[in-house]
């Protein structure tokens, strides 16, 4: 199960993983004390890159959609971690609505879909699909390519307008694998009496992804001091621009200097680590997912001499959302590689329990650009698998399970922004 990893840490990372595996006990029990404080999401998945001298998040999506690419052997995790979400919202809960992406014909997405149903239904729920399509009036089957069936079926409000479910069907639990980038659809909003998970400001139709780093930022600076390690081993330096326009030019400056202001910040770090590798950064849109709306920078003179294809690439993500809000992200090149291609490991979360994850690997991309693009393929990892156990007595920079303990903890700490991001952003915070 664990695939061969070409790259051996070393420098900087390797003292990371040794502090790591050292202060487990106080790891653990610090996150089992912040969710005390705070609601971890109902699921995510977290981006890493592995630079050999960092390990950070560089995305986190609230609305995971690879549930397909996790190895069979971490289901039951998925399962037990699923009963122990829905018990927080609905100890009772006897149906669940999941309310997927419009994409039908995506059949690697829909299987994403056919294993979600799996764990659930696993948890003792009647679990159904509803459609925020409109041209969904009735039943509508759906055929997989394992010759089984997915039947999305139309949403309906009931009791009054109070609660949203299909024809005889009225869940407990409302669960979105759509991340609303085309908008709060109307019929989902004000429901009274059911749980809607992730809440409407998860979707992209109002999330920020500079919101997020900046929760990051505070869970990090709070970890770090812990275990006692330079934050910016573990969160890449961001900076945003409002009010951009790539196709009329807008905002170019706003770029240009964050851009300058970011890599400025970066060399004097490789500086004080000895880091031979050039610096770049990556500007992506602030909302939108899919790997759509980002490019990779060298030199903020690199702004300047964008062509149409690339302005318009730029300007437009998923479901023609516009892009006005830019984050300027520092570069964070990966090293891991899986036979002779880049790779990057994606995390999975239900709950505050690791479930698993994948390496995203890409041939024809390089170690400084996204991997999340057409031509991308996925290996599993089972991080809870009896040989993937940290191993507190292997040379350090040795074992891949200290590796994969490693990405779990970082991406537990970017679950945990999320969670603080959810709060500050709430639109509805709850009066005590």
């Amino acid at each position: 199960m664990v695939p061969h990893l070409v790259t051996a840490l070393n420098g900087p990372l390797l003292d990371l993983e040794k502090k790591i595996l050292t202060a487990t006990p106080a790891i653990e029990r610090w996150f089992r004390m912040e969710w005390q404080e705070h609601t971890p999401p109902f699921y995510c998945s977290v981006d890493l890159r592995n630079a050999g001298f960092k390990l950070a998040p560089v995305d986190t999506n609230l609305f995971p959609g690879g549930f397909n690419n996790l190895s069979p052997e971490m289901l039951p995790l998925a399962v037990q971690a699923a009963m122990a979400a829905i018990e927080k919202y609905c100890p009772d809960a006897k149906n669940l609505l999941l309310i997927p992406e419009g994409h039908t014909r995506n059949t690697f997405y829909l299987q994403n879909v056919a294993r979600l149903m799996q764990i659930f239904r696993q948890t003792g729920l009647n679990v159904r699909l509803g459609s925020l399509n409109p041209d969904v009036t009735g039943p509508t089957p759906i055929e997989l390519p394992d010759g089984t069936t997915l039947t999305l079926e139309p949403l309906e409000r009931s009791h009054n307008g109070r609660r949203v479910g299909l024809k005889n069907f009225d869940p407990c639990t409302i669960l979105l694998n759509n991340d609303l980038s085309s908008g709060l659809p109307s019929i989902l909003e004000n429901i009274n009496e059911q749980n809607l998970l992730p809440p409407l400001h998860a979707g992209w139709a109002v999330r920020r992804k500079s919101n997020h780093f900046a929760a990051y930022d505070e869970v990090v600076k709070k970890f770090a001091k812990m275990i006692d390690v330079d934050p910016w081993m573990l969160n890449p330096y961001f900076m945003k621009c409002e009010g951009v326009n790539f196709n009329e030019n807008v905002g170019a400056d706003c770029l240009a200097s964050n851009v300058d202001t970011l890599l400025a910040k970066m060399r004097k770090k490789y500086k004080e680590y000895g880091i031979k590798e050039k610096p770049f950064v990556i500007v992506k849109a602030d909302a939108g997912t899919y790997g759509m709306g980002i490019m990779t920078v060298h030199d903020a003179s690199e702004l300047k001499d964008l062509n149409r294809k690339q302005r318009n690439k730029m300007a437009v993500v998923k479901d023609g959302l516009e892009v006005t809000d830019v984050m300027i992200q520092e570069g964070v090149p990966t090293f891991e590689h899986i036979n002779e291609s880049v790779a990057e490991p994606v995390v999975y979360m239900i709950d505050r329990y690791v479930v698993g994850g994948f390496y995203r690997v890409h041939a024809e991309r390089g170690n400084d650009e996204s991997l999340n693009a057409p031509g991308a393929h996925f290996v599993p990892l089972a991080f809870a698998h009896q040989h993937a156990l940290p191993d507190y007595q292997a040379k350090p920079g040795t074992a891949a399970p200290n590796r994969f303990y490693m990405y779990g903890v970082v991406a537990r700490l970017a679950l945990l922004a999320a969670s603080l991001e959810m709060e500050k952003t709430d639109p509805n915070p709850e009066v005590y």
